[in-house]
């Protein structure tokens, strides 16, 4: 059989590599501690799983050829009154995930050999939407110097006149970084000027730490004018399985995307639209309390690494730490590999989300404090931060 140059251009190398060689060692009796990743351990709410338990039936079972009315005006409540954003009817629908998502959208925008903007570190489906649009890649650079935020406004002018739309996702994944209200302003005032489209994923804003007020992108005067934003349900009610995400914005890119997802799409499974209705009338004491959590891990766990010679920047947002890796390593798989096979611990290599996360590791808090603890442990008593000359 011959296959396409398009899918060749997929790799999954190092998630397997990674994942053959923690297979190997949990067969020789090695205990793993897997932050590879970012799928949460908190229990989904009952009332979440009722409602899927309550509504599989044979009605429900046919194509859901279209969204809810009741579920679109339950989101809509839920926009207003957790980022004071007012939305219409027609400027949301359902995607099955945001992943599924945000490698389809390009093609609103783009067309083949167009140019877009992305991340550089990025999470991979920003890369996966270049190619299913069939489109070029620049890359804007994310330096820890900079808080990991973006600096369009540096950019060569030429770039901003010839791209089609650019990604920005914060919180961030995997630096962990936050955004200001200003440099968001900053970047609309660029699209308007230069005619691109922002494409916002808004996945973690549940998600932030030490009094950072998380803010939806189309609450800023002139958003909707130039961009639109995806919210996921996965991170915040920890649904990661359900795949329940909202793309929104202006109503004319919405009638759109729906236009397209018709193509290769059925719509939203109706027993997890009625899971989605039910997560809006979840108790924000709870979705708080996961959120105070979170920080205690990331506190532990950089607390903790710190202790034992290993400098580890904290984190501002989402899952996720960012650390940098020592200087002696080529590169970060050699490093995730060796980290591995001495200790246990499984980590994403940062040079998964582009060349700059090269010298960085990606771990996500996804076990509770006491297990943290013992990943620490391990690690100062297996000397590996000696071997490293760490500094």
């Amino acid at each position: 059989m011959k296959f396409s140059k398009f899918i060749d251009s997929f790799e999954e190398g190092v998630f397997s590599n990674l994942t053959n060689k923690k297979v190997e060692l949990e067969k020789k009796g090695k205990k793993i501690y897997d932050l590879f990743v970012g799928t949460p351990d908190f229990p989904v709410d009952f009332t979440i799983l009722q409602a899927i338990k309550e509504n599989v039936t044979a009605e429900n079972m046919k194509y859901s050829l279209r969204d809810m009315d009741s579920l679109i005006d339950s989101f809509i409540r839920h926009y207003k009154k957790r980022f004071d954003v007012s939305l219409k009817n027609d400027e949301v629908m359902t995607v099955n995930g945001t992943q599924e998502g945000m490698c389809h959208v390009g093609m609103l925008f783009a067309d083949p050999d167009d140019y877009c903007l992305l991340p550089d570190p990025g999470y991979v489906a920003f890369s996966a939407c270049a190619k299913f649009a069939r489109c070029n890649v620049i890359t804007y650079p994310l330096k820890e110097e900079n808080d990991f935020m973006p600096r369009l406004d540096l950019l060569d002018e030429e770039v901003l006149k010839k791209i089609k739309f650019v990604i920005i996702s914060y919180p961030s994944n995997p630096t962990g970084g936050v955004i200001t209200k200003e440099r968001y302003l900053e970047i609309i005032a660029l699209a308007k000027k230069y005619g691109f489209v922002i494409i916002n994923d808004n996945a973690y804003s549940d998600i932030v730490f030490d009094d950072f007020k998380a803010f939806s992108f189309l609450s800023l005067p002139g958003a909707k004018e130039v961009g639109c934003e995806f919210y996921s349900l996965s991170k915040s009610y920890n649904t990661t399985g359900g795949r329940i995400s909202f793309f929104l914005g202006d109503r004319e890119v919405i009638k759109r995307f729906k236009i397209l997802r018709s193509q290769y799409d059925f719509g939203m499974y109706y027993p997890l639209q009625y899971a989605a209705m039910k997560a809006f009338l979840v108790d924000d004491r709870i979705i708080e309390k996961q959120r105070l959590e979170y920080q205690r891990r990331r506190d532990v766990f950089c607390d903790g690494l710190n202790r034992i010679g290993w400098n580890i920047k904290k984190s501002k947002g989402t899952m996720f730490i960012f650390a940098r890796i020592p200087e002696k390593y080529s590169g970060s798989l050699e490093f995730c590999n060796h980290l591995l096979e001495k200790t246990g611990v499984l980590a994403t290599p940062g040079i998964v989300f582009g060349t700059l996360g090269d010298r960085y590791v990606r771990f996500a808090l996804v076990k509770p404090v006491e297990e943290i603890e013992e990943i620490i442990e391990v690690i100062d008593k297996s000397n590996i931060l000696k071997e490293w000359n760490y500094e």
